[in-house]
């Protein structure tokens, strides 16, 4: 049996090593936290949506980031602190605009093709995630937002996803308890909604139960590759020792673009921070109050997913200022205000605010593939859509590590440049 190093134990990592497990490796995942999804996949927006596949390589990306600059409660944030890195990120960025179209359709077809895999998974190894297959619904409050979702939606459809336009009658039967007024709406009844930390522990059980071992509390200090093998520093405290593993795959989420550049690789991460509060539905009138269906707010750039009968999920924005990791109280508080506007009937009184790094590339299409040495594979940088794409992801790395290996696979249509 090969062995396979998975360096991170987020949704990537431990579909990652599920698919690898199942293909007969042996696998060890490398995680530094105790538990399995303690960061980005700790506590995001819930949804997994094939349709907010539109990637953000837009002039009207650029054009808000801009107005929004000194807004500190926006739903887009940037820094205007300058970096090399931010500044490349954001060339290459622009640079990506052209592709806008192809990469939304392509990204509409992965996370189509993902959702069949993450449920065909989930049945298997009998995993409980709060699974609700409710669908999403969009919500625009103006003309022109309503418009632009129309032709996002001639460009889902070429990806394979179905989504139909909705009066505000509609939107209120669809989700009785949405208040306010809207212009329009789109819903995508193919879509769901569940819990990415229970799932991703849960998998990363089966994945031990298939002969995984799963390393936690391991904090890699350095990667090399010799193009045979691949040497893995692990430290805990002021003890490192190295492993040697025939390969590695790094899903390491805003961590990949240092450990690849270990590697003579550039995978040109950036981290781009979200924040999510988890409102406690702890009476009777909250919970009747509560959206079922998942929501997603155009203009606020909010969604919101149920998450069992006591806990609503709303999570958004995008916030680019490098590594901080600070949960900050002027970006938590839209996000409550948005709840008592929408759904005035829940009580606010107990929120768990919450903030994760979004691994991006600049061109919003996940890095899955080969390493510049024949041992090292990439399955990172999913962005906003990590739990939507994580299962085709998986496979698709798992088809790759199992060519490279020496035994063919199924011939996969590659992610667009």
């Amino acid at each position: 049996m090969k062995t396979i190093a998975i360096i991170g134990g987020g949704i990537t990592g431990v579909t990652t090593a599920y698919a690898l497990a199942k293909r007969g490796f042996d696998v060890t995942l490398l995680e530094k936290h105790r538990y399995a999804a303690m960061e980005t996949s700790f506590a995001n927006g819930g949804q997994l949506s094939a349709s907010n596949a539109e990637v953000w390589t837009h002039w009207s990306t650029i054009l808000k980031g801009i107005k929004w600059m000194l807004k500190s409660d926006a739903p887009l944030l940037v820094n205007p602190k300058p970096s090399w890195h931010k500044l490349s990120w954001f060339a290459e960025f622009i640079g990506s605009i052209p592709s806008y179209q192809q990469n939304t359709i392509e990204t509409a077809r992965l996370a189509i093709a993902a959702r069949e895999h993450l449920y065909a998974w989930a049945e298997a190894e009998g995993l409980d995630f709060d699974l609700k297959k409710e669908g999403i619904l969009h919500i625009y409050r103006d003309k022109a937002g309503f418009d632009h979702a129309g032709n996002v939606s001639q460009l889902l459809a070429k990806g394979g996803l179905e989504r139909r336009a909705v009066t505000p009658d509609e939107m209120r039967a669809i989700e009785p308890t949405l208040a306010g007024n809207y212009y329009g709406g789109y819903f995508t009844e193919s879509d769901s909604t569940g819990d990415i930390h229970k799932f991703t522990h849960g998998l990363a059980l089966a994945a031990i139960r298939l002969g995984a071992k799963c390393l936690y509390g391991q904090d890699v200090r350095g990667v090399t590759t010799d193009g045979r093998q691949v040497h893995v520093s692990l430290g805990q405290g002021d003890a490192v020792q190295t492993q040697t593993f025939d390969g590695v795959v790094i899903c390491a989420g805003t961590a990949s673009r240092a450990l690849a550049a270990q590697l003579g690789d550039r995978v040109n991460i950036y981290p781009v921070k979200g924040y999510s509060i988890t409102v406690n539905l702890l009476d009777e009138q909250s919970q009747a109050s509560a959206p079922v269906v998942s929501l997603l707010d155009d203009e606020t750039k909010l969604v919101t997913s149920r998450l069992g009968d006591d806990r609503l999920r709303v999570a958004g924005t995008a916030e680019f200022n490098g590594y901080n990791r600070d949960i900050r109280a002027d970006r938590i508080r839209p996000l409550v205000d948005w709840v008592n506007e929408c759904f005035p009937g829940v009580s606010t009184r107990s929120v768990v605010p919450w903030a994760g790094l979004r691994p991006m590339m600049p061109n919003m299409m996940p890095k899955v593939g080969r390493g510049s040495s024949p041992c090292v594979f990439y399955n990172t940088g999913h962005g906003h859509l990590g739990w939507t794409l994580s299962a085709v992801t998986a496979d698709m790395i798992g088809d790759v590590v199992l060519e490279s290996m020496g035994r063919p696979a199924p011939v996969a249509q590659p992610i667009p440049a």
